[in-house]
């Protein structure tokens, strides 16, 4: 049964490990995001890619989520594909392949229409090398810990 708020939402109350896998009730896990995190796009890029960086790819999807639910009609497909790539390199630390690569092909469709990208983005540079990713893992046993090595700015 699913943890829940006081107006009875689910919430994840577990702790999680580095790759945003629930741990047990009581274990030592990762720091996540608080809900309802307030960000500005700018330092949500900045801190996004400090998480991907630290190879944290599910809590830079917490961040780039966040904005995704607080941004302008305009933006919102944008940072739901950004955060859609995020999960994709969440699946390939977790082994699964498939799941991957269906999800950077989608985030790789979704964000390419939004070049040239605001707040420093790379757009193009995001999408092709999400693209490039699926690709690996379409033709090669890429291993979970690869190196994904990629940059949300130019």
């Amino acid at each position: 049964m699913r943890d829940r708020d006081e107006q009875g939402r689910a919430r994840n109350a577990r702790p999680r490990d580095a790759y945003g896998r629930p741990l047990p009730h009581g274990a030592a896990g990762e720091p996540t995001m608080p809900d309802g995190l307030s960000i500005s796009p700018a330092k949500a890029v900045a801190e996004a890619q400090r998480l991907l960086d630290a190879d944290r790819p599910f809590h830079a999807h917490e961040v780039l989520e966040a904005v995704w639910k607080s941004a302008p009609e305009a933006e919102r497909e944008l940072w739901r594909g950004l955060a859609q790539v995020a999960v994709g390199l969440t699946h390939v630390r977790r082994g699964n392949p498939k799941g991957a690569q269906a999800l950077l092909t989608r985030a790789a469709d979704r964000i390419a229409s939004f070049e040239p990208g605001p707040y420093g983005l790379d757009v193009a540079g995001v999408a092709r090398d999400a693209r490039r990713l699926a690709t690996r893992i379409e033709h090669e046993d890429l291993a979970p810990d690869a190196e994904l090595g990629l940059r949300l700015t130019r």
